[in-house]
């Protein structure tokens, strides 16, 4: 990963300290041991924080073509296909990576670029012909960014929040919305911040910000398309799946430094550490933490795979209750972050971090495919709300919900309650309740003060 930041003054272009910037960068020397850099013109400064994955000599950034310059993380798989289309019309490149691409792409095509992009993305493109700051984040947010107006008219972003804190002008006071947000859901989504006036530029998302013209809203790029249903049978959808998996693996494995991949033994990371064996001539490294407690540990799966596909494979057992990490957790999330997998995650990245400079991983399998068992109960719920009007099911569910005796340490033919309340409520409130950290009731007290 690299690490962006940059001020921009959408109203009279003052000057921009640059030490200004190179403090906002400093904050974010973790996503980029391998450079840094910045940029200044009038109105505008870009800095830089640099992990080298591919052109490892060739690409530093900010990187400036002509009247446009560009502070990027992340990686477009498909940079040599935009490439060759970029010189077939003219484009002359100077290097041999994907942060050009974005440049010659941009003048080429403006935000319409961004629909051409594979890859996983956030970058900001001053363009001093247009007078204006481009912002964009890739489709599902994987790469971070943030953003904030300020005392001064300037606009402040950068990867993460420790970086535009490093800004004297951000106020640091507590949004208290966000505080609901994250006591609901065990996290602060996008596209808000616990700090009050910091924006999360949300997944899918551009800022095009003119000079002279305000402030404007984000705009939303791309979003998923729900309504176009697939067709035809189990096993030829199975197929496409794992075609589609297959050339999104190997598009992933296009890089100039050690790769490997995070191995729970759980069906994605096996699936992902397949198919990387299937397309790599060498031995895939694979990393796999443990835990001493057998009903936690899942080593010996994960040693299964690794024989089956002979990996190069590492282990390490770590101790759950390791409470030495909680700063450093605390630390590398910015926010509150209530998921207890966060210690594990953190675990075997280190250990991936000492034989490889990119790693690959298995996630999300559960929510795509449906494999949570809340995704069962849910359909069940529904086919129930099917039978019964609404205001029947309130009286009937929600009178004996709101009386049954909570009972967590029952069995669960007698934990009846959230099942109770759930028939009571709509789908998309019952489903909220099922995946929240508390329940509204709970809140309402712990707001109140009572």
């Amino acid at each position: 990963m690299c690490g962006i930041a940059g001020i921009f003054h959408p109203g009279t272009p003052k000057p921009v300290d640059p030490n200004r910037i190179q403090a906002m960068i400093a904050a974010l020397a973790h996503r980029g041991p391998d450079g840094d850099g910045i940029w200044t013109a009038p109105g505008v400064g870009l800095g830089h924080r640099r992990l080298s994955i591919i052109d490892l000599e060739g690409s530093p950034q900010p990187m400036s073509d002509g009247d446009l310059t560009i502070s990027y993380n992340g990686e477009i798989y498909n940079f040599a296909e935009l490439r060759a289309d970029l010189i077939a019309a003219g484009a002359r490149f100077r290097t041999a990576g994907d942060t050009e691409v974005l440049l010659h792409g941009w003048r080429a095509w403006g935000p319409s670029m961004l629909d051409r992009l594979n890859g996983m993305f956030a970058f900001a493109i001053h363009d001093a012909g247009a007078r204006a700051l481009f912002l964009a984040r890739d489709r599902l947010g994987v790469k971070p960014l943030h953003y904030v107006e300020l005392a001064d008219g300037s606009v402040a972003f950068a990867s993460e929040l420790k970086g535009l804190l490093a800004n004297p002008l951000v106020r640091r006071a507590p949004d208290l919305s966000a505080v609901e947000d994250y006591m609901a859901l065990g996290y602060v989504p996008d596209d808000a911040c616990l700090v009050a006036g910091v924006k999360k530029l949300a997944a899918g998302h551009f800022l095009l910000i003119e000079r002279g013209r305000g402030m404007p809203a984000p705009r939303r790029w791309w979003d998923v398309d729900f309504s176009n249903r697939a067709t035809g049978s189990t096993k030829a959808l199975g197929e496409e799946l794992v075609d589609r998996m297959r050339a999104g693996v190997r598009s992933r494995m296009v890089a100039d430094v050690p790769l490997g991949a995070f191995l729970s033994g759980g069906v994605d990371s096996s699936a992902v550490v397949a198919l990387m064996a299937e397309a790599s001539p060498r031995a895939v490294r694979t990393c796999t933490i443990g835990f001493d407690e057998a009903g936690h540990d899942e080593r010996t799966h994960a040693t299964t795979i690794a024989r089956r596909f002979a990996t190069d494979h590492a282990e390490r057992v770590v101790d759950p209750d390791d409470v030495a990490l909680i700063d450093t957790l605390v630390a590398a999330f910015d926010e509150p972050f209530a998921d207890g997998s966060a210690l594990a995650t953190y675990q075997v990245c280190a250990l991936a971090r000492e034989r490889v400079t990119v790693a690959l991983s298995g996630d999300g399998a559960d929510e795509a495919l449906a494999g949570y068992r809340r995704y069962r109960f849910q359909a069940a719920e529904e086919r129930v709300r099917g039978l019964l009007p609404a205001h029947l099911r309130t009286q009937i569910f929600g009178v004996l919900g709101r009386h049954y005796p909570k009972a967590d340490w029952a069995p669960r033919p007698f934990r009846a309650k959230s099942t109770l309340l759930a028939l009571a409520a709509g789908g998309g409130e019952a489903y909220a309740r099922s995946v929240g950290v508390t329940t509204p009731e709970v809140r309402a007290r712990l707001f109140s003060g009572r």
